[in-house]
């Protein structure tokens, strides 16, 4: 195992009814920034019950922010922020809503540069210079409401990065599973393939002897498996979104990655496809992560035949071991409604291949726990996904 240091500030507060622990949480004193997103909030009672509890603060709003957050829409809730003077960020919504607020909250007081200085960490926001940051998280999915990560888009250069910054964990996180109640069935399996493949990037590299964190990811893995299909059902099942909730919380909340290698390439590339067609960010993990496995299936052996005897409960050995796993994969993605392949999205493997190829090689991109994947093995790899 190698060496590592944790931290986690995040107080998690689980369950029916927590949103009335928001009083508990935000000094009675602090000018709060609402920020979330599209108006679902509106509609499923949330933002009543966030305003009831907060009657007594001030409160300035600001809605809108999309899935993969805009940098431009961001900066206006910034201007609004430093205009207001607002002193807490409290963001009401899924991932996209919480990983926009971060960069609200480190850019309200940013003011010796460009805020897009932050994304593309040319600045480095360290613990204490953002605002503080609550979160009443909607959609299970990213882990963003325990940990330091956010993720931002610029639509007009077509650009999606992520930034990493103690400061930008939130203080607290409000997690009440009916809250999922009235997801759309889409947003739900989004959030299970997210979760899952977070996972996959911490755990499918090489051996370590980390045995607790391999059992902890095995276990989170197992229970997603095993939720997937009954996360779907109408009416919602309490018992089974809290699991989906908490499994998708611990799938990247900086636990299971401590003391071992990790990858990422399936994110930096699925960032891309979204960068250039659109899609969503957990449809973009699963046209790339089996095909990306499997590609790898040589450097990630020991940990991939791990994976089909531990989760699947496969026997065998090598290259069709692998490959059975594999397949169980995406038979899992594809049993709650998730494509597995870009052609599946009418989107040319070739032609995202050489999009994608060329950014890379502009940037001298090098990805994966060996930092071995190159900009020409990632157009191999989506040319696989047909």
């Amino acid at each position: 195992m190698k060496n590592f240091e944790f931290y986690n500030p995040t107080r998690i507060i689980f369950g029916e009814g927590t949103i009335a622990r928001l009083r508990d949480q935000i000094p009675q004193d602090a000018t709060v920034l609402l920020c979330y997103g599209g108006g679902s909030i509106k509609n499923n009672g949330v933002y009543d019950q966030v305003l009831t509890t907060l009657s007594s603060w001030e409160m300035i709003e600001f809605g809108g922010i999309e899935a993969n957050p805009d940098y431009d829409t961001l900066m206006k809730a910034i201007l609004l922020g430093r205009e207001k003077g607002v002193d807490f960020i409290l963001a009401v919504g899924g991932g996209s809503v919480i990983d926009g607020a971060k960069l609200v909250a480190a850019g309200i007081p940013y003011t010796a540069g460009e805020v897009w200085d932050i994304v593309t960490q040319d600045v480095k926001v360290i613990l204490g210079e953002a605002l503080p940051l609550g979160t009443v998280l909607t959609l299970p999915a990213t882990g963003t409401e325990m940990n330091g990560n956010s993720v931002i888009s610029r639509r007009a250069t077509e650009e999606k990065l992520a930034w990493v910054s103690e400061a930008a964990f939130p203080v607290f996180s409000i997690l009440d599973p009916t809250t999922t109640y009235t997801l759309p069935a889409k947003q739900v399996r989004n959030g299970i393939v997210d979760a899952y493949v977070h996972v996959m990037e911490q755990y499918a590299t090489y051996p370590v002897d980390a045995r607790i964190q391999d059992r902890q990811a095995e276990g989170i893995l197992l229970t997603l498996q095993e939720i997937g299909e009954k996360a779907l059902e109408v009416p919602p099942d309490y018992d089974t979104r809290a699991n989906f909730m908490w499994a998708a919380t611990n799938a990247l909340n900086k636990l299971i990655c401590q003391g071992v290698p990790e990858d990422w390439a399936t994110h930096d590339i699925g960032h891309e496809l979204t960068a250039f067609y659109g899609l969503d960010h957990a449809e973009t993990l699963a046209v790339v992560m089996p095909h990306l496995l499997w590609h790898q299936r040589e450097k990630k052996a020991d940990k991939l035949v791990q994976y089909a005897q531990r989760v699947w409960g496969l026997t065998g050995e090598g290259e069709p071991l692998i490959r059975e796993a594999l397949d169980n994969m995406i038979d899992f993605f594809n049993r709650i409604g998730m494509p597995t392949k870009l052609t599946d999205y009418q989107i040319d493997p070739d032609q995202a291949a050489a999009r994608i190829q060329a950014r890379f090689a502009s940037r001298g991109s090098r990805m994966g726990e060996h930092k071995a994947i190159t900009s020409d093995l990632v157009a191999e790899i989506l040319r696989m996904s047909r």
